[in-house]
């Protein structure tokens, strides 16, 4: 079983093992009063907040690789979070010069290989894998591999960075595991220390198990909060079975159910109207997500309908930072590996960075950093 030791800024405040494969196992700590718990939760919480994050990339590589055509595979484009990351690709091809062609898996585990295949066929000068789980799609990757085609992805494994045993160079995302670790902190702080927490992930995705694993091990370290449920719903059946997932909760656990947690927003698109139906007011149950940060969970935050945050990704930025990576790669030149900071999304600061649109759009200037990079007007 392969494991790591997670350091939290504070390391008395949590340290656990999380298995890649398993539920997170808690290891021994220095239990802190539960005053001091608060606090630095608190801290967290506040510095994830903050708005207009600064640009840390790279201000200089390669000029555009112009005249290039690039396949674009995603696991899923009903999920909102694919569908921002696929705009931004588009927004910044567009700019630096690049035909693209999408394939959409649809969530079916039969289409996947098959996409990856016809992308293939597509002879492209890069591949972008959207979604999925890039050690599980290692055979339809391959042969990219094999045709020097250069692969990079958006939340294709558990960590950012390049994917070994895979031929993925780059995994564009921000850090799962504090994505996680916010989120969960965030429930702990809105309920003062009291939360009772049900968290809804997709086994199907390492990306997704490694979050959940996470989040429950953050609410185990709270002495007076309660992990009542971890429920695994594939995000493709969402739609069809979190209704009567719901319904089943609320009879089981009544008013102990307090916070909701899910790896995605898409789980409380289906959620909420069903506590709405069962008449309960909105501040009955918070709801707060580990990503992406869909325009439905901006409208439930703003309007204050159940939901009160989401570590929203930057998907436009992305978009832009998977074409930056690919052409780098196609320059001949290293990836750069880096990492956006987390931000989460609540009431307070929802308006700002792009929230008026319903998104979250760091107003750190980098389109116009990218096209001086690449040397495009």
């Amino acid at each position: 079983m392969r494991g790591w030791l997670l350091a939290w800024e504070c390391a008395c405040l949590l340290s656990f093992v999380a298995a890649q494969d398993t539920p997170a196992v808690a290891a021994p700590t220095v239990t802190l009063a539960a005053t001091d718990y608060l606090s630095e939760a608190k801290r967290v919480v506040n510095a994830a907040t903050q708005s207009g994050a600064p640009w840390n990339l790279p201000r200089d590589g390669p000029r555009a690789q112009a005249g290039k055509h690039i396949a674009v595979v995603t696991e899923d484009l009903r999920n909102g979070g694919i569908v921002g990351v696929v705009d931004g690709v588009l927004e910044a091809a567009k700019v630096i010069g690049w035909s693209v062609k999408i394939f959409d898996s649809g969530g079916t585990p039969d289409l996947r290989l098959k996409m990856l295949a016809n992308a293939l066929a597509s002879h492209p000068d890069g591949l972008v894998l959207v979604g999925g789980d890039a050690r599980a799609l290692s055979a339809g990757l391959q042969p990219f591999a094999q045709r020097d085609i250069p692969v990079v992805g958006w939340h294709v494994a558990d960590k950012a960075g390049p994917v070994p045993g895979t031929p993925l160079a780059m995994n564009v995302a921000t850090d799962p595991l504090e994505v996680a670790r916010v989120t969960a902190l965030a429930a702990i702080v809105q309920s003062g220390g009291r939360a009772g927490v049900v968290i809804f992930t997709d086994s199907n995705f390492r990306i997704a198990r490694t979050k959940a694993d996470q989040m429950a091990a953050v609410v185990r370290e709270c002495g007076g909060c309660t992990l009542l449920d971890v429920r695994d719903v594939p995000i493709s059946r969402s739609q069809e079975q979190m209704p009567d997932t719901t319904h089943a909760l609320l009879a089981r656990y009544g008013k102990r159910w307090t916070h909701a947690l899910a790896v995605n927003d898409i789980y409380f698109d289906y959620a909420a109207p069903v506590l709405t139906q069962a008449g309960m007011p909105n501040s009955a149950m918070a709801m707060l997500s580990a990503g992406d940060g869909s325009e439905s969970a901006f409208l439930r935050i703003r309007t204050g309908t159940f939901q009160t945050g989401t570590v929203a990704e930057p998907l436009n930025l992305h978009g832009w930072q998977l074409v930056d990576e690919m052409n780098r790669l196609l320059a001949g030149e290293s990836v750069t590996g880096y990492v956006v900071p987390v931000h989460l999304v609540t009431a307070e600061n929802v308006a700002e960075d792009g929230g008026d649109r319903l998104v979250y759009d760091p107003a750190n200037g980098y389109r116009d950093i990218y096209r001086h990079i690449w040397r495009r007007p």
